[in-house]
């Protein structure tokens, strides 16, 4: 079973490793505040917040695909808060059950019993889900929630969980094992297999008073530990082979769960900031998304979501049409807001290619191949290189990971030597920037 609410064919990884510039991007940007507001005090919400916005995606059709899923979030935020609930409330119920987990087993028995207890109790959990899910499929109506539900429908028939049930009982073992083994050379067992015994369809009655079959059979004394030990080791060779498939099987159904809450984390993070924004008046909506070759940039009202948050209230926001501009420059006095524009810029980008809303009333932009940031820093504080060195050093190290199709934000860069030669530093990276189809924000001073 596969959630997939955050890609239609594969599925996300919220401790996969980041970016390089996740870092960069996380200080630059003042990151830290969006995803606090989307995390409410969760860690598990806080990091796939932080997973999905700094691996953002590059394909329209993904972005698309989330910003289905989040519209029916939007649409009922109560809904999409109780799914949620309810994984959560079936993976903290699960550490019970795992009391006596097959995790700590050393022997094929105590493996098939813990992960017995957790099938078993799954089992349940799984009908509550499904039972749930067909309640919601009136309203969470986009693909991914659609494909969600009619899988968990069709795999999770009333039948299909009866069986397992059924099944579950009969590895109790509680009339003993039965299996069978081949004899090799010098008369070892070789290839053990447990063995369904037949049903009895005889009455009760006729059970109990019908002759038994013959068989041969053989007693270990009561003291006999070698025979005892001997005996357990067998019946633990042929319980070996079920063991580890029904421990594999509630790997499957618990990862299954643990995969879902995650992804349904991201969407509960976006409505706790949709919930933040909208108390303190501030606009949101859903892009327009362009593929990279498009170059389209154009916002009305975009305004630093992190400024909103850290200010609690409106802030000013900002209309431009920057559509087949590769390079834009911003410039204008000290505490103007150039630095709040040009982070509204980096954050909204990555908001949008993530999935979610942007802080602005209507925005239409194109995705780009990465995000790079090169803001100023404090200089060195143990003197190992002098201001002017570490930024050409950062620049370095974005160039190496560049690729057309980029978008790169400048703060101040190069203002850290003379006016003359910073100005010719930054005139030839940004030419050579944007020839190879990278484009370029720059807010400076320099002349």
């Amino acid at each position: 079973m596969k959630a997939h609410l955050m890609f239609p064919d594969r599925d996300f990884d919220a401790d996969r490793e980041l970016p390089s510039n996740a870092q960069d991007l996380t200080t630059d940007l003042e990151l830290d505040i969006l995803f606090d507001a989307m995390a409410g005090g969760d860690d598990l919400l806080r990091n796939s917040a932080r997973a999905a916005v700094l691996g953002s995606v590059a394909d329209p059709t993904t972005i698309n695909y989330r910003q289905d899923i989040l519209a029916d979030c939007l649409r009922y935020p109560q809904e999409a808060r109780g799914l949620y609930r309810l994984i959560v409330e079936s993976i903290d119920g699960e550490k019970e059950a795992r009391w006596w987990g097959y995790e700590s087993g050393r022997y094929p028995t105590s493996i098939l019993s813990g992960a017995s207890k957790i099938v078993d109790y799954y089992v349940g959990e799984l009908r509550k889900l499904r039972d749930r899910a067909r309640e919601l499929s009136s309203k969470l109506t986009s693909n991914g929630f659609a494909d969600l539900f009619s899988m968990l429908a069709e795999e999770l028939s009333d039948d299909y969980l009866s069986e397992l049930q059924s099944h579950l009982k009969t590895l109790e073992f509680r009339h003993g094992v039965l299996m069978s083994a081949d004899l090799t050379e010098g008369g070892k067992g070789t290839g053990y297999v447990i063995r369904k015994p037949n049903e009895d369809s005889r009455p009760w009655l006729e059970r109990i008073f019908a002759k038994k079959a013959e068989s041969y059979t053989y007693t270990v004394p009561d003291r006999d530990e070698a025979g005892a030990k001997a005996l357990s080791e067998l019946r633990d060779r042929g319980i070996n082979p079920v063991a580890n498939a029904l421990a594999q099987s509630a790997d499957h159904v618990r990862s299954f769960y643990a995969m879902l809450r995650n992804e349904l984390a991201f969407y509960v993070g976006c409505l706790n900031l949709q919930s933040r924004l909208t108390e303190i008046g501030e606009p949101i909506c859903l892009p327009s998304v362009s593929e990279s070759e498009a170059d389209r940039r154009s916002f009305e009202e975009l305004y630093d979501v992190c400024l909103a948050l850290t200010a609690n209230g409106k802030v000013v926001g900002n209309d431009i049409n920057a559509d087949r501009k590769r390079l834009v420059l911003i410039t204008g006095a000290n505490h103007g807001g150039k630095s709040t524009f040009l982070r509204s810029i980096g954050i909204s980008q990555l908001m949008m290619q993530c999935g979610m809303f942007v802080g602005a009333r209507e925005y239409d932009a194109s995705v780009c191949a990465a995000l790079f940031t090169h803001f100023k820093r404090q200089e060195d504080a143990e003197m190992e290189s002098g201001k002017f060195d570490e930024e050409l050093k950062r620049m370095s190290e974005i160039v190496d990971n560049l690729s057309p199709g980029a978008l790169v934000l400048f703060n101040e860069s190069f203002a850290a030597t003379n006016e003359r030669e910073g100005s010719e530093i930054a005139r030839q990276v940004v030419q050579a920037l944007a020839e190879n189809g990278v484009s370029v924000y720059f807010v400076t001073h320099q002349y």
